[in-house]
């Protein structure tokens, strides 16, 4: 029949309307019950908080310290789920830790870390790249293996980086050690990260210590516009403007060295340096995907992922130790000890025999996580958990860390800091549970670093960096706080992040 002829008879078409209409009334009514169900699982679910009035009155009471929130809604549902209104517009359900080994075995396609940061970090207009993988991929391959080699570089990097942001002084200095602290952490993570040409460049330290903050910033004022105005004004932002400067600034003086390392690699006869950034260049014909085809993209998010996250814990163990001065001595023996033992060398070795530090900065970690909230993960697939609770798809689900870290049915005494507590458990303790009471470990009770297979591949570089860091210290110098404070300084709290006070300072003298 001809193409003509089938338009100009139009029986086909009356015939064809009835089956039409209903084929798309029977979707419409699934879709409305499928909607129906979802609406009333979510009511279904407590939320916490609800006391306080409506959404926005929840909505203010978690920026203005969710700590509280998470902890009532932990001990009112435990072992259970539930809500709680964030500054989000996104769904948020809390889950008990209990449910982390059946959720962990769930696949990206159901649960999807990558879809919650895109979400809560507003990447379609920050242009953060949460599916880079030779990021996490070389981290877990090459710098963690890498790191019993180069302990011995890094440590005396981080010696050299001190002498110059950190130098010995006879009389009490005062000292901003969270500013030190940005510029020793970038200098020595720079180091691993892209090498020597540039990691102790002040256009590389700006772009390493900034581009965090100027993400937030971006992803903050992104937030505050309505979602229907965020197609048409975002890009008119001025914090979404400095952000796309600070990347084409970055390709500026990232991309020549990127290049001249690929040439060497190209014609190499001899060793190739030994750092990620070399590393990152050997693996990307494995990797043809555009984001981690995107070198400097990639150091950015390193960056991102690494520095201030560092530095923040870094600063709430000095605060710790200058304000909790029993510490000092503990440390600084165990540390001497440790070095006398290994040739004077910070090797893996010695790094990994220092306990008592470890476990002053576990329970450092304990006490001021960055985050209140861990394992957030987009639900793309309704789930029904092992009690029978069903998550509908849309949602995005939480774990309450810092709840957990409270529990005293986990941790006698939580409000209590107790620097030798992980230590005592790995001594006092079953030999084979000794490993869940490191710095590095994850696990229910353990949710700092995440949980499963997407938790922080770089804790391992972190831990090692902020005991060299520590160690060359307390050998070389006493501290205290300053303007006669006796109590360790407060961390600012605002919404689910705990921070460490940038504007307090410590005194620092060299030891005699």
């Amino acid at each position: 029949m001809a193409i003509s002829s089938v338009w100009e008879n139009t029986d086909w078409i009356s015939r064809a309307t009835p089956l039409v209409t209903i084929f798309l009334g029977a979707l419409t009514a699934a879709w409305l019950v499928q909607t129906g169900l979802n609406y009333a699982r979510l009511a279904a679910i407590p939320i916490v908080g609800a006391d306080l009035g409506g959404k926005e009155q929840r909505r203010q009471a978690y920026l203005a310290g969710a700590r509280k929130l998470y902890n009532d809604g932990y001990k009112k549902f435990k072992n259970g789920i539930f809500q709680i209104t964030t500054s989000r517009n996104a769904t948020i359900i809390v889950l008990d830790p209990k449910f982390l080994p059946e959720l962990n075995k769930l696949p990206n396609s159901v649960l999807s870390m990558e879809k919650a940061v895109d979400e809560s970090m507003e990447t379609k207009y920050t242009k953060i790249e949460t599916h880079v993988p030779i990021a996490p991929n070389t981290i877990t391959g090459k710098l963690t293996p890498a790191l019993s080699r180069l302990s011995s570089k890094i440590s005396q990097e981080v010696e050299e980086v001190l002498a110059l942001e950190l130098p010995p002084s006879e009389n009490w200095q005062e000292v901003s050690i969270h500013h030190k602290l940005l510029r020793i952490v970038a200098m020595v993570s720079g180091f691993v990260f892209i090498g020597p040409e540039l990691s102790r460049t002040e256009k590389y330290l700006d772009a390493a210590i900034n581009y965090t903050l100027e993400v937030m910033q971006a992803q903050r004022a992104v937030s505050e516009l309505k979602p229907w105005m965020r197609p048409f004004f975002s890009s008119r932002l001025p914090q979404l403007k400095n952000l796309y400067k600070r990347l084409a600034e970055a390709e500026d003086f990232m991309q020549p060295v990127i290049n001249q390392r690929k040439a060497a690699a190209a014609n190499a006869d001899g060793d190739k340096p030994d750092d990620m950034m070399q590393w990152l260049i050997d693996a990307l014909p494995k990797y043809p995907d555009a984001n981690s085809q995107n070198l400097t993209k990639v150091q950015l998010g390193l960056s991102f992922a690494a520095i201030h996250t560092t530095t923040l814990t870094a600063t709430n163990a000095f605060y710790n130790l200058a304000a909790m001065q029993e510490y000092i001595p503990i440390l600084r023996e165990e540390a001497a000890e440790a070095l006398a033992e290994n040739d004077g060398i910070l090797t893996a070795r010695a790094l990994q025999s220092m306990k008592k530090m470890d476990s002053f900065l576990k329970e450092t970690l304990r006490m001021a996580p960055a985050s209140m909230a861990s394992f957030q993960r987009k639900v793309l697939r309704p789930i029904t958990l092992s009690n029978g609770q069903h998550i509908p798809a849309g949602v995005t689900i939480e774990m309450p860390a810092v709840s957990v870290n409270s529990d005293p049915t986990i941790f006698p005494d939580p409000l209590k800091f107790d620097g030798l507590r992980f230590y005592n458990l790995r001594q006092d303790g079953p030999k084979e549970s000794a490993a869940l009471h490191q710095f590095v470990s994850v696990n229910p009770n353990s949710l700092t670093f995440g949980y499963g297979r997407h938790a922080c591949p770089g804790r391992f570089f972190a831990a090692n960096e902020i005991k060299m860091i520590l160690t060359h210290v307390l050998l070389n110098h006493d501290m205290k706080l300053a303007d006669g404070a006796t109590e360790r300084y407060p961390n600012i709290e605002f919404a689910s992040m705990s921070i460490p006070d940038p504007s307090k300072k410590l005194l620092f003298k060299a030891r005699v």
